[in-house]
């Protein structure tokens, strides 16, 4: 757990997601723009299907992991996971920023960790498929990864990357 102070001065808490975080997850997921929900699953649902909640809440700190960054006043405010797929030793990555806390610099610090915990667990090559029009999400990546392939194919881009050397990734 460590604390973060985000562009505009505002702060929050960085931790490893909690079983118990499952109903807040189904609440951020309420908080979110119909636009960034749709960003996230390529879909917008009326809920965070119950299911959905306990299986993004319960990871193993190991080839299923997520980080989760919580406001001052103890609101899950983003998620940044990955998901290993030992069959071709990659991990897929995703990140979700509440509306309102989008532009503070949140998501490049949690992509950060959340690459950082990979790479300490020996995981070294990640994909990613996000929406042609993020531009935010893929200037995102582009910064913090090395892209090896991309493809886009009906809206969606797909990537594999690798993480950019880490004290490329303190100037950021």
């Amino acid at each position: 757990m460590r604390g973060v102070t985000l562009k505009d001065g505002t702060t929050a808490v960085l931790r490893p997601i909690r079983p118990e975080d499952e109903p807040e997850l189904s609440a951020l997921y309420a908080r979110l723009s119909p636009e960034t929900a749709y960003q996230r699953f390529f879909t917008v649902m009326a809920r965070l299907p119950p299911s959905w909640a306990h299986t993004f809440a319960n990871v193993d700190y190991e080839r299923r992991m997520a980080i989760v960054a919580v406001s001052p006043d103890n609101r899950l405010i983003a998620v940044a996971r990955y998901d290993l797929d030992e069959a071709s030793d990659e991990a897929e990555i995703a990140i979700v920023v509440q509306d309102q806390w989008q532009g503070k610099g949140l998501g490049t610090i949690l992509l950060a960790e959340l690459l950082g915990y990979a790479e300490a667990k020996g995981i070294r090559r990640f994909r990613a498929d996000v929406l042609t029009e993020n531009r935010r999400m893929l200037d995102l990546l582009g910064r913090l990864t090395r892209v090896l392939e991309r493809r886009t194919d009906r809206g969606v881009t797909s990537l594999l990357m690798v993480p950019r050397p880490r004290a490329n990734l303190e100037e950021l």
